[in-house]
C-alpha cells in the first residue's frame, strides 16, 4: 500500500458527500422519535375516549378557587330558609341587627361555629374544657388579643373583619362561658 491510499478518504464524489450528510443528520432524529414512541408506549389517540372531550379537558383546566366578593352575594335573609349552611360564607355575612345575646349567638354562627364545633385546624372546640384550659388561664386580655390580631390558622376577627372589638370580646366572652 502506498502512503497516499492511506490518508485518503473513503468519500470520494460530492453525490457520497452529500449521503453521509443527511445520513448524519436523519438517523439520530429518527432514534430519538423511536425512543420517544418507546416510553411514551406509541401514539394512539382514541377519538372517543371520553376524557378527551370538550367538557372533560375544560373541567380539568378549571381553576380551582374563584373570587367572590361580598357586594356580589345575595343577602343573609335568601339563606335563612333555603337550608343552605351559613357558616361557608362566615366571612362575608353581616351582623344581624339583633342585640345582647342574640347578636352574639349570630356572630358566632357566622363567624366561628365553622371552625370551634369541629375542631379545624387545631381550634379548641366550643364546650371542651381541656382544650380551652389554657388558653383560659392565660387570661382574657391574651384571648381577646387572638381574637382580633388572628392567631395560627384563625384569621383576625375570625374572618369577619367588619365586626367591631367590642363584638368580637362578647364572642370571646360567650365561649369561655361555654368551657367552665
Amino acid at each position: 500500500m502506498s502512503d497516499t491510499e492511506e490518508h485518503a478518504s473513503a468519500i470520494k464524489t460530492p453525490k457520497q458527500l452529500i449521503t453521509v450528510l443527511l445520513l448524519a443528520i436523519v438517523f439520530p432524529i429518527a432514534i430519538v422519535v423511536l425512543l420517544a414512541q418507546y416510553a411514551t408506549g406509541g401514539i394512539s389517540v382514541n377519538k372517543n375516549d371520553p376524557a378527551l372531550t370538550d367538557e372533560s379537558v375544560a373541567k380539568r383546566l378549571k381553576p380551582v378557587g374563584e373570587l367572590v366578593l361580598a357586594s356580589d352575594l345575595p343577602p343573609v335573609e335568601e339563606y335563612a330558609g333555603a337550608g343552605i349552611d351559613q357558616t361557608a360564607s362566615a366571612a362575608v355575612v353581616p351582623v344581624a341587627a339583633a342585640s345582647g345575646a342574640d347578636k352574639v349567638q349570630t356572630i358566632y354562627n357566622a363567624s366561628c361555629a365553622a371552625c370551634h364545633i369541629s375542631g379545624a385546624a387545631g381550634a379548641p372546640k366550643q364546650g371542651d374544657k381541656a382544650a380551652w384550659a389554657p388558653r383560659i388561664k392565660n387570661g382574657n386580655a391574651a384571648l381577646y388579643a387572638s381574637a382580633i390580631k388572628g392567631k395560627g390558622a384563625m384569621p383576625a376577627k375570625g374572618g369577619n373583619v367588619g365586626l367591631s372589638d367590642d363584638d368580637v370580646k362578647a364572642v370571646v366572652d360567650y365561649m369561655v362561658s361555654q368551657a367552665k
